[in-house]
Formats: structure tokens, sequence, C-alpha cells
């Protein structure tokens, strides 16, 4: 397990007033403290100014640090996505992807950052009216994919990040960490810059719960984004779907269908196999969606496998009677994969069907394939071409 438990950086506010009163310290140095490491995002204790030099040097004769991850190696792709492999307190490593003009997935969610992309690709409204935007964002829109798990336990056979296996799940600050090193990295400041969230990175949120909801709170109370730009998205874990359903504050809800019968998604989602479409699909019918919101489907496309007519039909029948949309991903293939990306033709095919059926049918953009940060590529990869890599490092 992780060397975390003397890190600032995962406690929340009354943890952190916990540990000032306990030192006989006045309560308010709590909220003094949880603006340093995550509205601030300072480095060092001694960075903390607010804070008397006694109480930092206590502080840190007692072990504590904020407890940033490292930057250990990044990848910058020809389209201007950024990959980090961040190093975490016990050495190991995972993937944190910056794509400075996102990749459609919010398109038709019903939520601020999906009508913001809808207006700026349909022309209506300039991309960067307003407020001026950082040099390092576009059209005041950028989304951070995070990790939530060394590797992945869920096995879907599409999917570099199954080849690591499971290490351990990430602890709060640790998924929290991630965001909060690329923020400083870019130069950007929530909330008055906006940037979605995407847990869709290496591992499955789901099977990592309590750690994950636990820096959705961090994430809106002190980093500033609110849960409205954030989606997370599971392969299908139910019961947690149910759990999901019941939480005062949550990011918008994203599963991974990728296949339209029982046969087709147990065969490249061995997950199926415990929880089938049928648990599934009553899951997603009693899920409570706020006003406007839609329940996204994320299905993977693979070549003659699930993208063929009869498959569009049976997912327009698989999705009847929920307010959804359907992002549709050409796959990002590999030499380790048994699986081809399908044409363009029958991605598009596959699209009309369902939009002709009245369901919201968006193609995701893949983002950074050239450094294998594209949806599914997340495996730790460090055989790149030496001019899309670059290094930085940020202590901790």
């Amino acid at each position: 397990m992780p060397s975390q438990s003397n890190s600032l950086l995962g406690l929340d506010l009354q943890e952190l007033t916990n540990l000032a009163t306990g030192s006989g310290q006045p309560a308010y140095r709590g909220q003094q403290l949880f603006d340093a490491v995550y509205r601030q995002k300072l480095d060092r204790l001694d960075q903390v100014s607010t804070l008397p030099l006694e109480y930092r040097a206590r502080l840190a004769e007692e072990g504590w640090r904020i407890g940033f991850p490292g930057i250990a190696r990044k990848f910058v792709s020809s389209d201007g996505t950024v990959r980090y492999l961040v190093e975490l307190a016990d050495g190991e490593t995972v993937e944190t992807v910056w794509m400075p003009e996102g990749d459609g997935g919010e398109s038709g969610d019903g939520s601020e950052a999906g009508d913001e992309l809808e207006c700026v690709v349909a022309g209506l409204r300039p991309a960067g009216r307003g407020r001026a935007p950082s040099p390092h964002m576009s059209g005041r829109r950028a989304t951070i994919c995070v990790s939530s798990q060394v590797g992945c336990a869920v096995n879907c056979k599409f999917c570099f990040t199954a080849l690591l296996g499971v290490e351990r799940n990430l602890e709060a600050g640790e998924i929290v960490g991630q965001i909060a090193a690329v923020l400083r990295e870019q130069g950007v400041e929530p909330p008055l810059q906006r940037v979605n969230i995407v847990f869709m990175g290496m591992g499955e949120p789901f099977l990592n719960y309590d750690n994950f909801m636990k820096s959705v709170r961090l994430l809106v109370e002190g980093v500033g984004i609110p849960e409205s730009r954030m989606t997370v998205s599971t392969a299908g874990i139910v019961p947690r779907i149910y759990d999901f359903a019941q939480e005062a504050l949550r990011p918008k809800l994203a599963i991974s269908l990728n296949g339209s019968n029982d046969e087709l998604r147990s065969a490249v989602m061995p997950l199926n196999r415990k929880w089938n479409l049928e648990e599934l699909m009553k899951a997603a019918r009693e899920f409570p969606l706020r006003a406007r919101e839609r329940l996204t489907f994320e299905y993977v496309l693979l070549a003659e496998v699930n993208d063929a007519p009869e498959q569009a039909r049976e997912v327009v029948e698989l999705v009847r009677g929920v307010r959804a949309k359907i992002n549709l991903i050409a796959l990002n293939s590999g030499t380790e994969l048994p699986y081809r990306t399908p044409e363009q033709e029958r991605v598009l095919a596959f699209q009309r069907i369902l939009v002709a059926a009245g369901i919201p049918t968006f193609v995701r953009r893949p983002r950074g394939r050239d450094i294998f940060a594209a949806c599914g590529q997340l495996k730790r990869t460090v055989d790149v071409a030496p001019a899309e890599e670059s290094k930085s490092t940020l202590s901790s």
C-alpha cells in the first residue's frame, strides 16, 4: 500500500480541522490548510504563509507533507494532447491525459459543458468569447482524463490497460493529485477557467468507489470544479450504479456498453457474465436523471465484431425508454489486441441507424493516438518517438 498516511492531500476540511485542533490550533487553521492544498495547490508546507511558522515546523516534524505526486514523464501529441506518467509515493505510476479541446465526449449530455461544446461546433458562439482563455486552453475548454486504479481489474478484451492487470486502488488524494498536478503544469486555475474531468483513465472507478467519491467532493469543495463538469465511466458495476444514484453530489454517468447482446458483450467484456445486459439496463432505466441530463452509453466499435447494422438496431432496442445519448468510439487499435479499427463508413452507418431512431449519437474524436493517449490505449507506454516526449518533474 502507498505511504499516504502523512499526506495532507486527500484530507477533507473536517479532517484538516481535526488535525489543527488536535495540535492546539484554532479551528480556522483547517480552512487555511484546505485552501492551501486544494485551491492554491502549494508544493510545500513552508509555502503556506497563512500558517504560523511554528505550526508549519510542527507539521513537518510530525512527518506531514502536502503530498503532490510527481510528473515523471510527459508525451505531447501532434494534436496537442498530453499524456502524463504520474509517479505516486510508493513508486507506482498511473497515466493522466490532458486534452486542450476535449474529444467531444460531453456533446448532447444535457450539461453546461455539453451545451458549450455543441455551440462551438455549430458555430453559434465563438470559442473564447468573454473571459480571455489561458494560452494552454483552446476555446476555454479542456478535459483531463484521470485514473482511479493502478492498472484495471475489469479485463475488457479491447483495452490496453487490461493487459496490466490491477495492482491497487488509488487513494482519494492520489486521484485529486493527478488533476492538481496537471492543472499546475498547464497553468490553469478552476473555476476561473473551465475544465472538464472524466474518470475514464486507468481503472474502474466503481471498484474504488469510496475513494472515487471522496475525490469528487474534494474537487468540488476544494479545487472548484463543479460536478456538472465531471463524468464517470463504469464498465457496468450494477450495485454501485444504484449507490451512485443516491449520492447528493455526483458527476454525470457514462456506461460502457460495447455489445448489443449478452453473447457479444460477454465476449468482449467478461464482466457481463456477472451483471448481464438485463440487469445493467434495468439499473440504467431506474437511474434518476437531473433536468435535461442524459445518460451516456459508450460503444467501442470493433471491425466486423460489433459494428454491423443489425447490431446497431439491437442497441436501439436496448436503450429504448432511457433518456440517453450514445458515444461511438472507433477502436484505437494496437498490435497486442486481436481487433481492428472499423472503416469510417461502417462507423457512420452505425451512427445513422441510431440517429434515425431518435437517439442522439456522436462519434468521439480520437485524441493522442500517436502517443498512446487515446481511449483504451493507456498502459504506461514509454517507447514513443523522441520528438513526442518531453520531461517534467514536480516536487512532492
